[in-house]
């Protein structure tokens, strides 16, 4: 079973679908497929993935509605959308930028150059090759360590696994599953009472300035505030 990123992929067409979710399967993502808009909306409900690659000319609605739509949920409204599309003109491109397409990919095109992009979004919102500072909190990935002010903070393996998870998406709500699955690994019998516990230990190491920003959304799971957007 694949552990990488999940990627819902929207195509209209069943074969470049089916071709899609092959070649990413193999690169070893996690794959969720929908044909039309509303089942896309579907989807997200179910999957909450880490990136969506969407067609542009969907049956009924578009890509470009479904974007908005996209972007107007709280657990989506910063998840990567790789647009792909026939239309190459400028005005279009913009249209989309604007309404928070990350990145264009223009059919026919070769599936080189979308694993390029698909990796290239991936890792602007993942902070494991580098540093990561939210306010008077950095983390870096490289030392495994945690500052505060410059102070360093000494976590566990699994309380760092799960801020550097939190910070990888600022305002992104993990649900306990997700935490479970990207932290323990799916083969681990732990119940998600078992994340309420270490997020609790990582509250305390942080200290309350800090922890505060470890939101808590009832019956879903958790999110690091981002400090510079005012949610």
């Amino acid at each position: 079973m694949n552990d990488g990123p999940l990627i819902l992929v929207v195509e209209d067409e069943h074969a470049q679908l089916d071709v899609l979710a092959y070649n990413l399967r193999k690169a070893g993502y996690q794959v969720a497929t929908a044909e039309t808009g509303d089942d896309a909306e579907t989807a997200l409900i179910e999957n909450d993935p880490d990136l969506i690659v969407l067609d542009w000319m969907l049956p009924g609605v578009s890509g470009l509605e479904l974007t908005r739509r996209i972007r107007a949920r709280a657990q989506t409204k910063s998840t990567p959308i790789v647009m792909l599309t026939a239309r190459g003109e400028e005005d279009d491109i913009v249209r989309g930028l604007d309404m928070g397409v990350n990145d264009y990919v223009t059919k026919p095109y070769s599936m080189a150059e979308l694993m390029a992009r698909i990796r290239a979004n991936l890792r602007k919102t993942d902070p494991t090759d580098g540093i990561v500072t939210i306010g008077e909190l950095t983390l870096n990935s490289q030392t495994h360590q945690v500052f505060i002010n410059k102070v360093e903070v000494h976590l566990g393996p699994l309380e760092f696994k799960i801020l550097r998870l939190l910070l990888s998406q600022p305002d992104r709500v993990f649900s306990r599953d997700q935490l479970l699955d990207r932290v323990w690994g799916h083969d681990k019998d732990v119940g998600t009472r078992t994340v309420d516990v270490h997020v609790g230990r990582l509250r305390s190491a942080l200290g309350p300035d800090v922890a505060e920003n470890i939101r808590t959304v009832r019956g879903v799971g958790y999110s690091f505030r981002n400090q510079t957007s005012g949610v």
